[in-house]
């Protein structure tokens, strides 16, 4: 599973930004090729994101400048056609923020570009006179959000959908040369070709962008050989596999710690408690991927279904007296939340930003027949809460310390390098077993 989750972490970083742009490739000196500038892009974007202030993302299937075809803007007196027009800067933009949503298959982000220019050659003809001449629109503070989805098809397939994008500035100006009289002329007419041109360029520049990178995605998630139902998704999928190892790795049932606690003169002691259903865990609400203030937040919730166990406990009044038995107990869940932070430079490690365990209730019921009141009261009264306090004791800080452990042991930049030959085996194999 931990090898999984790091094939899909690279893959994700080369499939979502850019296309390998190359067609699929059958002799072995063309797919030696290809793995390397796969191997040599992973390196790429790490450097990349070394940098205080990362801009865009190197390779990226942005064409910079893009051609722009021609426009005609009509006045109440002329018209102004425009030709040879490029648009520059797209690719320098700065993700803001994104979030993954990995359940939906979802992903939303927020980019800014500082600056974006078009240059072109304009002809303003009206019944004065004519003039031409090239022309500036300079974009200052341009946002564009978008939401892109992936979709499992009738085979089965993953396929990238109709993006949904939009994009705004915060301000614009612009300079058309050799306008003569007519600069001061036309002056309020004029005021108003900046938004047009702007208007004119903007449904072009989303069609092209959802055209491109839709094709790009599905170019590259159609070598996935794997199928999904179209009942489930391919994350709960995944969620299905790991129940199955848990119960591999001997985990369900699961043995508690044994316990013991002191209240006023006697002693409660709580031993052989064992717990069943672990391996019911279930995905709950959505798992995410939020990047922001250049700082990826993985947020994970998982949730059991009723759990079932046994316990033996005894009660001693100061080591004289004592009472025995054994209990079986029902929990209605187990949730667990996880957050884990790591920075788009992979020489920070990760951290644990949060963990929350929550217990749902829990009822208790003896085993056998004595059924004499103090027994009744100590159930219902006692066995419940020195339960929680064992489950709780046995899961939390085992979890907390065992994840955060396990994190400051993490060299994130040493384990995508040791990682990447496994990847490209896996891109020579055609990704067969990937998931």
């Amino acid at each position: 599973m931990g090898n999984l989750l790091i094939y899909s972490l690279i893959y994700i970083i080369i499939l979502c930004p850019i296309s390998i742009n190359s067609d699929a490739v059958s002799d072995s000196k063309t797919i030696a090729k290809v793995e390397k500038k796969l191997s040599d892009y992973v390196l790429t974007i790490l450097e990349h994101f070394k940098q205080k202030d990362p801009v865009g993302l190197p390779g990226a299937p942005i064409p910079d400048p893009m051609d722009i075809p021609p426009m005609t803007h009509s006045f109440s007196v002329g018209r102004m056609n425009m030709k040879n027009v490029k648009l520059y800067g797209l690719k320098k933009f700065r993700i803001d923020h994104m979030l993954v949503d990995l359940a939906a298959m979802q992903v939303e982000v927020r980019i800014n570009i500082k600056k974006l220019h078009v240059f072109g050659n304009y002809t303003l003809s009206t019944w004065l006179s004519s003039s031409n001449g090239p022309f500036t629109v300079n974009l200052t503070n341009v946002f564009v959000k978008g939401i892109a989805r992936l979709e499992v098809e009738r085979g089965g397939h993953l396929e990238a959908q109709e993006m949904n994008m939009d994009i705004n500035f915060k301000d614009i100006s612009m300079n058309f040369e050799r306008l003569g009289f007519l600069a001061s002329v036309f002056q309020g007419v004029m005021n108003s070709v900046g938004t047009f041109v702007f208007d004119s360029i903007k449904p072009f520049l989303l069609t092209e962008v959802n055209t491109n990178v839709r094709k790009d995605v599905n170019k590259e998630v159609q070598k996935i050989p794997q199928k999904f139902p179209n009942s489930i998704s391919p994350l709960d999928q995944l969620m299905a596999e790991a129940r199955r190892k848990v119960r591999d790795m001997g985990y369900d049932p699961y043995k508690v710690d044994d316990y013991n606690q002191t209240v006023g003169l006697c002693t409660i002691f709580m031993t052989h408690t064992w717990i069943t259903g672990l391996s019911s865990f279930h995905r709950v609400g959505n798992i995410t991927v939020e990047l922001q203030n250049s700082t990826f937040y993985i947020n994970m919730e998982v949730g059991t279904q009723r759990l079932e166990g046994t316990s033996h406990w005894e009660v001693s009044l100061i080591g004289m007296l004592s009472r025995a038995g054994k209990i079986k107990f029902t929990v209605e869940y187990i949730t667990v939340l996880v957050v884990v932070e790591q920075n788009v430079d992979v020489r920070k490690g990760p951290i644990l930003d949060d963990i929350q365990i929550e217990l749902g209730n829990i009822q208790v019921r003896f085993d056998g027949a004595g059924t004499v009141d103090y027994l009744i009261e100590f159930g219902v009264n006692i066995l419940p809460n020195l339960l929680r306090y064992q489950i709780m004791d046995a899961l939390e800080s085992p979890i907390k310390s065992r994840i955060q452990e396990t994190l400051d042991r993490v060299n994130m930049e040493q384990v995508i390098h040791q990682n990447l030959p496994k990847l490209d085996e896996q891109q020579a194999k055609g990704f067969q077993g990937f998931l």
